[in-house]
């Protein structure tokens, strides 16, 4: 997809920090690049690698990286805590610390008030820079308005307790329409990537953003890790004009190239995640038109790898056999896309048994739904067949 303004009007310099020739309301020196607080390493025991995790943040620190984005609910509740004491090491006027509520178990408004004085507590801080309602939803959403939660939220910000006041953002374009129309948010955070651009908020929700000037901050950039590594025959598009450069840059720098695009975030779990990424946004260089027209190739080539143009539409649901015929799709076309076994594994291995293809009956119900007309019992059976087959590879 072309972009069709880049960050022509920033004012671009060494280091991390873009400025801005025009401020916006965010009116800070934020790091282009976000260290995402989520995917720490982890020892055997599903704890954090705490000695590791702080190296990695103190290298991204010492590089110009001045933004750090964690969740109540990030490593089990086990980040809010290990990145506050982190911080804490830190001249707290020298970075910029995000967090957010867990809408989803939000009931009253008691509830939101205990979790933001939790949140606190676990970070040892007295204020917090940004705060975001996690990962709206339609029915998130709508609770979050009846229970008074947004003015709540404001009278936070008004008491100095927090700075900026946004949202990240997990459904349909209509609903994004609504919730940021709903009042003027200091920043909103969506998923956008060269693979999702029509996918939740995608392109069409950051232009309505940068419309109504609200910066946006830039979550799954390379969609979880699957554009960090492509299969060889994609990867050598990139590798063409720049041999050097890693499958991730190539995604963040698409991200990065839209001119209201504040932040762009990256769930580092190695030392080496944080030095590529490093590389790539020190002296941030925007895609060029020959660039954009590789990711452009790669996109279309990833896309007709899928198995099948199921859209996820479900008029094919419910199944009467209980199977869950778009999510078994879209395992197994993120398999045709991607090649990523590993995901793909743990993605068909928590898929419960009786969703799964395999309870498929052959009865055609689901045929006479379907708008595509796709042979959907053909390809359940094979799919079956393969991530089964899947499981058992090296």
């Amino acid at each position: 997809m072309n972009i069709s303004q880049t960050r022509a009007h920033h004012k671009q310099k060494a280091g991390i920090i873009v400025e801005y020739k025009n401020k916006d309301r965010l009116n800070e020196k934020v790091s282009l690049l976000g260290f995402g607080c989520m995917r720490f390493p982890t020892l055997d025991n599903g704890e954090i690698n705490e000695e590791e995790a702080r190296k990695m943040i103190d290298n991204a620190y010492r590089h110009g990286v001045n933004y750090f984005d964690t969740a109540y609910v990030y490593h089990d509740g086990k980040s809010e805590p290990f990145t506050g004491r982190v911080m804490d090491g830190y001249e707290r006027s020298s970075y910029y610390l995000a967090t957010k509520l867990p809408c989803w178990l939000i009931e009253t408004i008691e509830d939101a008030k205990r979790i933001f004085e939790h949140q606190l507590e676990r970070l040892h801080k007295d204020y917090l820079d940004f705060y975001l309602l996690h990962s709206l939803n339609k029915v998130d959403w709508d609770r979050m308005v009846q229970l008074g939660v947004i003015e709540y939220c404001e009278s936070l910000k008004a008491a100095g307790r927090i700075r900026y006041l946004g949202f990240s953002f997990h459904d349909s374009y209509s609903v994004f329409e609504e919730i940021i129309n709903y009042r003027d948010w200091d920043f909103c955070q969506i998923q956008l990537n060269y693979m999702d651009v029509d996918e939740q908020a995608g392109v069409k929700g950051y232009q309505l953003a940068e419309k109504l000037g609200i910066p946006v901050i830039v979550m799954e950039p390379v969609k979880g890790g699957s554009l960090a590594n492509l299969p060889d025959d994609i990867a050598k598009v990139y590798k063409s004009i720049a041999p050097d450069a890693s499958m991730a840059s190539w995604a963040l720098r698409w991200a990065g190239s839209f001119s209201g695009v504040r932040i762009i975030l990256s769930g580092m779990s190695t030392p080496e995640q944080v030095s590529d990424n490093l590389k790539t946004f020190d002296h941030f260089v925007p895609l060029d038109e020959s660039e954009q027209q590789a990711v452009e190739t790669v996109t279309d080539m990833m896309e007709n790898r899928v198995h099948n143009n199921c859209t996820s539409c479900r008029y094919c649901m419910p199944c009467p056999f209980g199977v869950d015929i778009p999510r078994n799709f879209g395992i197994w076309n993120l398999y045709g896309i991607y090649q990523n076994r590993g995901r793909v594994r743990f993605q068909w291995k928590n898929l419960s048994d009786d969703k799964k293809a395999k309870n498929c009956t052959q009865c055609g119900k689901c045929e006479e739904a379907c708008p595509q007309k796709i042979s959907i019992r053909r390809d359940l059976a094979s799919l079956q067949a393969e991530l089964d087959a899947l499981q058992g590879k090296g």
